[in-house]
């Protein structure tokens, strides 16, 4: 497995940005997808954005379209998500995710990661 380590969470009001990163550690970073999902009180947890191993391939929720950006920088071992307009919906805790299986061409969906961070807070007010 690999650990996963996020900042970049906080408070902003509606329309506001954030940036969050995720340092990651312990595997070969550049050979696994990676993802950043996202679980509000009382929801499950639900996929926001994936990125394939080589940054060619990005997949994103339907809520967050147009709004958010993933990207890696494999020499960094880190994975970002850029959120702009954010709404007050977008309030979670947001997790990193690790993919567990090498050279995944997209990362979507629960059930393909098995290393996870520790989250980190977002909360937009309106």
């Amino acid at each position: 497995q690999v650990q996963l380590v996020e900042s970049g969470g906080g408070s902003v009001q509606a329309g506001g940005s954030l940036r969050l990163s995720c340092a990651a550690s312990g595997r070969t970073f550049s050979r696994y997808g990676m993802g950043w999902f996202r679980q509000a009180p009382g929801k499950e947890r639900e996929f926001v954005a994936g990125i394939s191993w080589s940054g060619s391939n990005t997949d994103y929720a339907d809520s967050v379209k147009e709004r958010f950006t993933i990207s890696r920088d494999n020499a960094k071992n880190t994975v970002s998500l850029q959120m702009n307009s954010l709404k007050p919906e977008d309030t979670a805790v947001y997790y990193c995710a690790a993919d567990r299986i090498l050279f995944r061409s997209r990362v979507y969906d629960l059930n393909m990661f098995d290393s996870w961070g520790q989250g980190t807070q977002v909360t937009v007010s309106s």
